[in-house]
């Protein structure tokens, strides 16, 4: 059997011809617009927002992106509009994050946009054990008391009820043996 010497395969032949020269900026022409996407919707469909006119429009990913640049919520593209169809548009062109700082320097996009990629559902979420949940409560309460200000009337919190957790029946003890305790054990 021949020896391996880590060369070939898919990964290696696909990296190959790979050219890491700086692309040239791409703006955008007549009947184009940059885009943030909001939300990616499967088979090559995004919806995305119009930095030009804050609609959001369907986006269509062209085939020769698919499976070649990786789209993600909070992206920047640029996309071509339909004249024909309003409410959609084709995403042609995929920014990295160096090219929006420079697009941010030449004002073709605004300066307080957010980039990245990557959802940020949950980033606010904060767990707590259910034993430290009531001390939590009562440290959460007098912080938001110590922020309001005298003039304005303290409002009670209004507290979910909880539900009754389903108890576990319990076996019936097949010993009527008496149990020994570890106080029992050091008493003798």
């Amino acid at each position: 059997m021949p020896k391996n010497k880590g060369r070939g395969g898919k990964n290696y032949r696909r990296g190959k011809n790979e050219n890491l020269t700086k692309r040239q900026l791409e703006t955008k022409e007549d009947g184009q617009d940059y885009a943030q996407v909001i939300k990616l919707l499967g088979s090559g469909r995004l919806i995305c927002v119009c930095l030009g006119d804050s609609k959001q429009r369907l986006g269509h990913i062209r085939g020769k992106m698919r499976r070649k640049v990786w789209i993600q919520n909070g992206d920047i593209v640029l996309v071509a509009l339909r004249e024909f169809q309003d409410e959609k548009c084709d995403v042609v062109y995929k920014y990295f994050p160096e090219e929006i700082k420079q697009l941010k320097n030449l004002k073709e996009i605004p300066e307080n946009l957010e980039e990245g990629g990557g959802d940020n559902i949950g980033d606010n979420v904060v767990f707590v054990n259910k034993e430290e949940s009531s001390s939590s409560d009562s440290d959460i309460s007098d912080s938001d008391s110590d922020d309001s200000s005298d003039s304005e009337p303290k409002q009670p919190q209004k507290q979910q009820p909880q539900k009754p957790q389903p108890q576990k029946p319990q076996a019936p003890v097949k010993d009527n043996k008496e149990k020994i305790t570890k106080k029992d054990i050091d008493d003798i």
